[in-house]
């Protein structure tokens, strides 16, 4: 039997004569056969960088021409990707305020009571118009005060 040298690893091994005329013995294992054979490429996950592989059909799929390593490093790039302006179901950004307030002031507090357990905080517009988010016109009320303040006219200073 003659002997052939792998085409992947280049280790030497005996081939059979007739396996040899039917374009067989090119490999000297399963193992070898299977990687030199697979299809594919390594690709660097767009977040940690890490080399993942990923066959034709993902590759052409992708919509957005990144790859990721897991659903998590997906994840945090789809949360800043299409966070804003950028997100599906963007209205305008009539309704950041709280987000623009948490930003921009310091610890958050009640502006009348001074309660400041976030949870009950809410955010009230001193001109009473939602549209109007500027800084200078929000503050930090309780959902007590903010109650009063509709309803019982109570004024903030």
């Amino acid at each position: 039997m003659p002997q052939i040298k792998c085409k992947l690893c280049s280790k030497e091994f005996y081939a059979k004569p007739s396996h040899l005329k039917l374009g067989w013995g090119k490999y000297c294992s399963r193992d070898c056969s299977s990687i030199a054979q697979r299809k594919g490429s390594y690709v660097k996950c767009e977040i940690c960088g890490k080399e993942v592989w990923k066959i034709p059909k993902d590759i052409n799929r992708s919509k957005s021409g990144k790859f990721f390593c897991s659903k998590s490093c997906q994840t945090k790039w789809r949360n800043v990707e299409y966070s804003g302006e950028n997100h599906p179901f963007w209205q305008g950004g009539e309704h950041i305020y709280r987000n623009k307030m948490l930003k921009c002031e310091g610890k958050p507090r009640c502006k009348l009571c001074k309660m400041n357990d976030l949870r009950v905080l809410v955010v009230h517009h001193k001109d009473y118009n939602r549209r109007n988010s500027d800084i200078s016109n929000l503050v930090w009320l309780c959902r007590n005060c903010h109650h009063l303040t509709h309803n019982h006219q109570e004024k903030i200073s």
